[in-house]
């Protein structure tokens, strides 16, 4: 396993291919600092006494030690230990550990690309090519993101339908050695800093969008690709200082006719496997969620009981009540998640089929319960804000400027004004809403309340596969049993 300071001398040997603000940037430029920090962490943590069991795994492929963000979930504890790592790593940076699209990513290709190879027995090795691909990717600690959502212009028109084909990422040609594609994913987290990008496709395929069914890897600076990338950093202290800065990066992948070899092309022309590795995606990508959305709950629920005791109004009833439903949503989103990873097996729902086998045997996480735990905390996102701005009121959103804080002729008069609490020292208080604000009302925190709120699919994808999915034809023969309707049918009342 790579340390941090390896990870990042493999960052500043890639290719210049990142647009910034007008400006082609390195991966390690100022812009980027506060995103790799976080990033870093995950280099840390297999060290850690307290995370290193959680952050690695042992590699079914090697036998060897791994990054857990590398691995191939086996079992039903590979999930629950990705869940637990990623809450308490999310815990450890105060928001997104950015390095869970490269596990969701490839633990959805594993799949789909065996059960592609069943397609046309013999004609391809899509799934070879991923083991072989994967391996390089475990013994190298490499980090991946995974570019699935399309620009998809036209929203209710199908990939097929649109006036420009390029709306959705598609094979333009086929070669003897490789596929060339074009197009462009969009709101890519962590690709700027990542080593390897999956591109999968983003929704379901008919038979006549063959071209749209295609899964690859290539590293992040292959020529074919450009990066314009959008950063969220906090803003800069030069005083008061956070004990942990944060950041993220997304990026417009743009792929402008780019070469993929056949040996790094994983799925090619399987459209109803192209849908099923973007269904799975989504998936493991929402059992995730289960891990840091309840982190991202601790330290809500934190900054709303300081902001309370900062206020003079933590027995007040109505905060007391707004701390339940912090706690409820958090506690209820991880329980959710726990129980996807407990009810895990090598399976997945077919509409018709009900749950039936997929892929080489490795551990999905049960989807109605991945589906509501990311659908209830999600909706809670945009309520949970609310909450906090009732208990901190107006104040965090006027903050005086650090530098204004400092000013000598300023300083005696704000800290008389600030310390709104007489038990605790002005600098504790002034730090305290500094980062509540970072949280609240900064441009990182709306950008960060669109990725909790979308990330993973917003709480409509998720209804739309709760409400697919789950048995509610047995509830109705339950209710006509009970009004005397039907007779009890076998199996109704232990089916759960």
């Amino acid at each position: 396993m790579r340390t941090k300071e390896q990870y990042l001398e493999g960052l500043k040997k890639l290719r210049r291919n990142l647009y910034y603000n007008g400006s082609k940037i390195d991966r390690v430029s100022e812009p980027q600092m506060n995103a790799l920090n976080v990033m870093c962490e995950t280099f840390d943590a297999t060290t850690d006494p307290e995370l290193r069991d959680l952050c690695t795994a042992t590699s079914h492929l090697s036998g060897n030690t791994i990054n857990r963000f590398n691995h191939i979930h086996q079992n039903t504890d590979d999930l629950h230990k990705k869940q637990n790592m990623t809450r308490a790593l999310c815990r450890k940076v105060g928001f997104c550990i950015q390095r869970c699209m490269g596990i969701d990513g490839t633990n959805a290709i594993n799949a789909a690309s065996f059960e592609a190879d069943k397609v046309r027995p013999g004609e391809t090795n899509y799934h070879q090519n991923f083991l072989k691909w994967l391996r390089c990717f475990q013994d190298n600690d490499l980090v991946g993101c995974c570019a699935q959502t399309d620009m998809k212009g036209e929203r209710l028109k199908r990939p097929k339908e649109q006036a420009d084909p390029d709306m959705y990422v598609h094979v333009v040609e086929k070669k003897s050695d490789g596929i060339v594609v074009r197009g462009c994913k969009l709101h890519i987290s962590e690709a700027s800093i990542a080593d390897e990008i999956l591109v999968i496709p983003t929704r379901a395929l008919g038979p006549d969008e063959k071209d749209y069914a295609v899964a690859f890897a290539l590293p992040a600076d292959w020529e074919g690709i450009k990066q314009v990338v959008h950063v969220h950093p906090q803003r800069g202290r030069e005083h008061f200082k956070r004990g942990f800065d944060i950041g993220y990066t997304d990026s417009y992948i743009i792929l402008d006719d780019c070469f993929v070899p056949w040996d790094r092309v994983f799925l090619c022309g399987e459209n109803d496997h192209g849908g099923m590795c973007a269904l799975l995606f989504a998936l493991f990508h929402r059992h995730s969620y289960s891990g840091c959305k309840p982190a991202v709950g601790d330290v809500y629920l934190g900054l709303a009981a300081l902001a309370a005791r900062h206020n003079g109004i933590s027995r007040a009833p109505h905060v007391k009540e707004m701390f339940a439903e912090f706690i409820k949503t958090t506690e209820l989103g991880y329980a959710a998640g726990f129980t996807a990873s407990a009810m895990g097996k090598p399976e997945v729902y077919i509409p018709g089929l009900g749950p039936v086998p997929y892929g080489p045997g490795s551990c999905i996480p049960n989807s109605i319960y991945a589906n509501v735990g990311r659908c209830l905390t999600g909706e809670a996102v945009y309520e949970e804000k609310e909450m906090l701005c009732n208990i901190a009121g107006g104040y965090p959103s006027t903050f005086p400027y650090e530098k204004d804080l400092l000013n000598p002729e300023l300083k005696p008069l704000l800290d008389k004004y600030l310390k709104r609490n007489p038990n605790m020292p002005v600098e504790e208080q002034i730090k305290f809403w500094m980062f509540f604000a970072d949280y609240t009302c900064s441009s990182l925190a709306g950008a960060m309340d669109y990725g909790s709120y979308h990330g993973g699919g917003s709480p409509i994808m998720e209804q739309i596969a709760i409400t697919s999915q789950y048995d509610i034809k047995s509830r109705e023969h339950l209710v006509n049993y009970l009004a005397g309707v039907e007779k009890l049918k076998p199996g109704t009342l232990t089916k759960f």
